[in-house]
C-alpha cells in the first residue's frame, strides 16, 4: 500500500492524501447477514443536545466483526475477501470457515486472500492466528488483545496498532501497549498474532470539511469567540486572551491537562505507568 496524492485540480483536493488501497478486494460487502443498519448519532436525547458537534452524515451499515473467536477453536478459515469498513480504521477480512460459517475478523498487516488463519488454544506463531497468550513466543507483536476472560478483544485494535509480548514469567503475561505502559494480562487470555492493518492510515489528510460532515461530524468553534453565556472562555474585546489560570469545559470543569480517570480496580494490574515510561 502506499499513499494516494490527488492531482490539485480543485482546492478540496489541493491536500488530499489518501490511503491506496489495493490490499482491498471488494467494492461491496459481499455478506448481507453479517450486516446491520445501526442506529445513527445525532447527538440529540430527550433531553437535548447530549453530544456535541454531531449530526448528518452519510448513513453506513455496521459490519458484525468478531473479536473473540474461541467459540470456533480449531476450525481453519481462509480468507475470502479483504473490505473496507467505514466503520472504524483498519480494514476487515472475511473468513470462509470449513464448517460453512462465515465472519468477519479484523484483517492483520501483510492479510492476502486465501491465507489459512485459525483459533485455537495453542496454533502455529504466524500473523493472523489468535491463540493464549501462554502459547505466543515473547517479544511477537500481538493485537486485539483480551483483558476480561470470555469478553473478547478490547485493546489494541485500531489500525497499525501494535502491543507486545513481554514477559510470560509468573502467573500472569506481561503485555507493553502502544502507550507503553506495561500491563499483567491473564496467561489464558487470547490475543492476535501481527499489527493491524491499514497502518498508513496515519498518514491521510481529509483534504477538505465535507468529507467529516459526511462522517457525521458538524463544525466545532473556540470557546474564545462564544458569548460569555455560553462558555466560561467568551466574551472579552476581540483576540484577548481567556482570562484565566486553567481553561474550562463549557460547563465549568477543568480541561487541558487535568487528569480525568478515577481509581479503579484494573490499575493493581499496571505494571508501568505510560506516564513513567515517557520521562
Amino acid at each position: 500500500m502506499g499513499i494516494k496524492i490527488q492531482k490539485p485540480t480543485t482546492n478540496g483536493q489541493r491536500n488530499m492524501r489518501r490511503v491506496d488501497r489495493e490490499a482491498v478486494t471488494a467494492k461491496k460487502p459481499s455478506v448481507r447477514a453479517l450486516l446491520s443498519s445501526g442506529r445513527k448519532v445525532t447527538g440529540r436525547g430527550k433531553n437535548g443536545i447530549t453530544i456535541r458537534h454531531r449530526g448528518g452524515g452519510t448513513r453506513s451499515q455496521y459490519r458484525h466483526v468478531d473479536f473473540n473467536g474461541t467459540d470456533k477453536l480449531g476450525i481453519p478459515a481462509k480468507i475470502a475477501e479483504i473490505e473496507y469498513d467505514p466503520n472504524r480504521t483498519a480494514f476487515i477480512a472475511l473468513l470462509n470457515y470449513v464448517d460453512g460459517e462465515k465472519r468477519y475478523v479484523l484483517a492483520h498487516k501483510g492479510a492476502a486472500v486465501g491465507d489459512e488463519l485459525v483459533t485455537d488454544e495453542k496454533a502455529k506463531a504466524q500473523d493472523g492466528n489468535r491463540m493464549m497468550l501462554n502459547n505466543i513466543p515473547v517479544g511477537f507483536s500481538v493485537f486485539n488483545v483480551e483483558l476480561k476472560k470470555n469478553k473478547g478483544g478490547q485493546a489494541v485494535r485500531t489500525a497499525g496498532a501494535s502491543a507486545k509480548l513481554v514477559s510470560l514469567d509468573g502467573d500472569m503475561a506481561q503485555v507493553e501497549f502502544p502507550s507503553k505502559e506495561i500491563r499483567y494480562v491473564a496467561k489464558t487470555n487470547y490475543a492476535t498474532i501481527g499489527i493491524v492493518s491499514n497502518e498508513e492510515h496515519e498518514l491521510e489528510k481529509v483534504g477538505k470539511a465535507g468529507r467529516t460532515r459526511h462522517k457525521g461530524r458538524r463544525p466545532q468553534v473556540r470557546g474564545k469567540a462564544m458569548n460569555p453565556n455560553d462558555h466560561p472562555h467568551g466574551g472579552g474585546e476581540g483576540g484577548t486572551s481567556i482570562g484565566m489560570k486553567h481553561p474550562k469545559t463549557p460547563w465549568g470543569s477543568p480541561a487541558l491537562g487535568v487528569k480525568t480517570r478515577g481509581k479503579k480496580q484494573s490499575d493493581r494490574l499496571i505494571a508501568r505507568s505510560r506516564h513513567r515510561a515517557k520521562k
